[in-house]
């Protein structure tokens, strides 16, 4: 079974959303092409969206 990279090794990506970087998570294992945002808030509050 190969190793997992360790937390400083990991892939990061910036949120699209507050422009802070967030690094890969196992959960995101299999869908990580697609993740655009660091956290549920962030996807709910995406740019572009009007206020109300």
């Amino acid at each position: 079974m190969p190793t997992s990279p360790r937390k400083g090794q990991l892939p990061t990506k910036i949120c699209r959303t507050c422009g802070r970087p967030f690094e890969w998570r196992k959960k995101w294992r299999d869908c990580w092409n697609d993740v655009k945002y660091c956290s549920e808030k962030c996807r709910r509050n995406k740019p572009g969206e009007a206020e109300q």
